[in-house]
């Protein structure tokens, strides 16, 4: 492979994109890749099964059978409802419901709806104080995962890159191993830099996992700054980073960052944008309509990476919502829109009548893509056992061993035929 550096970037998606990439990180270790891998970008659900990955020393498969092990018995939302914090705030909750119907059944019942109000100016002035329900998901992390680890212990194979979205910069803000901040800061004047050697692991995967109205943003204490009067003007909020980049695909793909990468692996746990109709209230249009954001997003950067591919990188993508049938036709598809390079025609062998004409010779191409991916020793799942793993939820909640099992089965299936497509350099 020479110089050129590869990187893998691993999707948000909660648990379920914990353990969809397990099959990609599985089928890459099998081809004997892992060890070339440069970089490992990872975004919400990835940053979990990447930080983690980072995090150790031990065989793949141990690592895997751990980590299978934690997703289906470890639930962090369960954990956060047996906290403290959420049990305090259900009390406070149940104490002015309370007293509302008590005072319905007496003479001053015509009150009885100002503890309800006052209940709701509490819950929404004071939310983020009465359940920081990320300080709590990141003490869930902590315990289940990374035991008290700082970011310096991401030290093991490649380098990772854990992506956040800060929400004063607007920008991307990342932690690695020796490195946290973004790019907004460090091209200020004077530049904002960060200490990270104490910075927890599961703190800086709770930011890339913060999701918006649910957890509380992350902040980073002045003790994290290289200069802390800079704390004066200076004030990162950190969310998932998946409302900046879902994919953790830009970080390897533009030209002046550090973890810019030339053959690229994208492993996507999202699904397929499911048909709404129904939207009740306020707070289910404003989900719907980050979806659809975070959806556009997704196809910008598929269509800027695959079928515009400027920069001439080797870039691969899996995803949960493809199926094994569609991944060769795709690329003959690809093909017969002019979206192919030259370099990757010449690679399969491709002969030049072909390549100049893909519609009349595309049984003839098939064959022969079919032949150089290994097409024929792909195991399918069934459309039952397909259509089960993309129900899963992108929560924080126990997962099916089972389903872990299948989505690993898919996912690694699927890269194969799409590294030996899109990236045939790395054989």
């Amino acid at each position: 492979m020479g110089s050129l550096r590869f990187g893998i970037a691993l999707s948000g998606g909660g648990y379920r994109a914990a353990g969809f990439h397990l099959g990609t990180l599985r089928k890459v270790n099998e081809l004997g890749l892992l060890s070339k891998v440069d970089v490992l970008s990872t975004i919400s659900g990835g940053s979990i099964t990447g930080a983690v990955f980072c995090m150790t020393d031990q065989p793949y498969a141990e690592f895997e059978a751990e980590m299978i092990e934690a997703l289906s018995t470890k639930s962090v939302i369960g954990y956060a409802l047996r906290s403290w914090e959420f049990v305090r705030t259900v009390l406070l909750a149940l104490l002015f419901i309370v007293a509302s119907v008590a005072l319905s059944f007496t003479h001053w019942a015509p009150l009885a709806a100002v503890p309800i109000f006052l209940l709701i100016y509490i819950l929404v002035r004071f939310q983020f104080r009465l359940f920081p329900a990320g300080k709590v998901i990141e003490r869930a992390y902590d315990a289940y995962f990374y035991h008290g680890a700082k970011l310096p212990a991401l030290s093991f194979g490649p380098k990772i890159a854990i992506g956040s979205t800060n929400l004063q910069s607007a920008r991307p803000f990342t932690f690695s191993n020796d490195y946290m901040g973004d790019s907004f800061y460090t091209k200020a004047e004077p530049p904002v830099l960060f200490v990270n050697n104490g910075f927890p692991v599961a703190r800086a995967v709770m930011a890339s996992s913060c999701v918006p109205f649910a957890f509380t943003p992350v902040s980073i204490a002045p003790e994290f700054f290289a200069d802390q009067e800079q704390t004066k003007r200076i004030d990162p909020k950190l969310v998932d980073g998946g409302v900046f980049d879902n994919q953790g695909v830009h970080k390897l793909t533009q030209e002046k960052s550090r973890f810019n990468c030339d053959i690229v692996l994208v492993s996507d746990a999202g699904n397929k944008l499911p048909f709404e109709r129904a939207y009740n209230n306020t707070f289910t249009l404003l989900l719907r309509t980050v979806d659809v954001f975070m959806a556009r997003i997704k196809n910008v950067q598929i269509t800027q990476n695959i079928y515009q591919n400027a920069s001439g990188k080797d870039i691969a993508y899996v995803s949960l919502g493809w199926g094994l049938d569609k991944l060769v036709s795709g690329f003959v598809d690809n093909m017969i829109g002019g979206k192919i390079t030259d370099a990757l025609t010449t690679a399969h062998r491709l002969p030049a009548a072909w390549v100049a004409d893909p519609k009349i010779f595309r049984p003839e191409i098939t064959a022969q893509l079919e032949a150089n991916c290994r097409f024929a020793d792909a195991i399918p799942l069934g459309a039952d056992r397909l259509e089960a793993i993309r129900q899963i939820g992108t929560n924080l909640t126990c997962l099916n061993k089972t389903l872990i099992e299948d989505m690993i089965s898919h996912s690694a299936a699927m890269t194969e035929i799409q590294l030996r497509l899109y990236c045939p350099s790395l054989f």
